[in-house]
């Protein structure tokens, strides 16, 4: 049976409204889209790193519940469990504070096994920090070895922006790598400093990558993928947070690339009515994420959508 392997940051975000405290839920942005694949009876294994404390625990006790494997989780004792404040706002869109006590050594974990056509995704700063850089680079030469497909989100905030140039070398190394690529505009913004997707695609992404996914919140949605080039559109909605709803959409486009047998052969020749078919449980997945506090999709949610499959 395939599986998803993902590696990214695991942090408790702590969720402000008005003001207040609301809730607090394990977080990060690879991991919140695991956790919602978890939760359809996907196979999921994440490679991470939380101290071991109690906020360490409650992480590691919320993803067994999950169905995903902590096999592969470098529990540090030097250091604590990363911790983010989330502010949202009168849209409830969240604003954050990140508070960090990493350890020297990072993410001395083994690797996990990695099939031909399993799914492996990274992305966000985790995926451009230079200290965890060279660990990085192992995992990800592993998986194009195995033919894993890699599914490359940038992520990339705005308050890395003025790292741009420094970071960039980085950033083309993982798009080559990568065998799909997901960017919000804001991300490509942020990162490029220019806003039209088609000449990002044709002058960033397509020598490095071919298949690329571009979103832009409650608009359109635009597929780059080979010859195939469609634009969709989402249906409107009153959210209740947004925090998780590009996480969710990556997870939503893993479902459908295994929902509808995706190969990594399969990826360049897959026509767009398939393509279709998978942008829509990306929408499908964001928008349930977007109808609660939590930062991902509701065990209902997953349930029903896995027994449609």
């Amino acid at each position: 049976m395939r599986k998803v392997i993902g590696i990214g940051e695991t942090i408790l975000d702590i969720i402000f409204k008005n003001g207040q405290p609301h809730k607090a839920v394990p977080g990060g942005s690879v991991f919140n889209g695991l956790i919602s694949l978890g939760r359809t009876g996907v196979p999921v294994t994440f490679i991470s790193e939380i101290g071991n404390d109690r906020v360490g625990d409650i992480i590691q006790d919320f993803m067994k519940e999950n169905n995903l494997s902590t096999e592969f989780i470098d529990r540090f004792p030097d250091g604590k469990s990363p911790v983010s404040l989330a502010f949202l706002n009168e849209n409830n869109d969240a604003n954050y504070l990140f508070y960090k006590d990493y350890p020297q050594q990072r993410l001395e974990v083994a690797f996990p096994q990695i099939n031909e056509n399993d799914i492996f995704i990274f992305g966000s700063y985790y995926a451009l920090n230079p200290v965890l850089r060279e660990r990085m680079v192992e995992f990800l030469q592993y998986a194009k070895e195995r033919k894993a497909i890699i599914y490359y989100d940038i992520n990339f905030r705005k308050a890395h922006a003025h790292e741009a140039i420094r970071l960039m070398p980085t950033v083309l190394d993982n798009l080559e790598y990568a065998d799909i690529v997901r960017g919000s505009d804001e991300d490509l913004q942020n990162l490029f400093g220019v806003s039209d997707v088609d000449t990002i695609y044709k002058d960033r992404i397509q020598f490095y990558c071919k298949h690329f996914i571009e979103t832009q919140g409650a608009g359109v949605i635009n597929l780059f993928a080979g010859p195939v080039r469609e634009q969709y559109s989402v249906a409107p909605i009153t959210p209740v947070s947004t925090i998780g709803a590009g996480d969710n959409f990556n997870a939503g486009i893993l479902f459908g690339l295994l929902k509808y047998n995706i190969s990594f052969d399969d990826l360049g020749c897959t026509d767009k009515n398939v393509w279709a078919k998978i942008i829509e449980c990306g929408i499908h997945f964001a928008t349930e994420s977007c109808k609660s506090y939590d930062n991902y999709v509701s065990r209902e949610f997953a349930e029903k959508y896995a027994g449609l499959s």
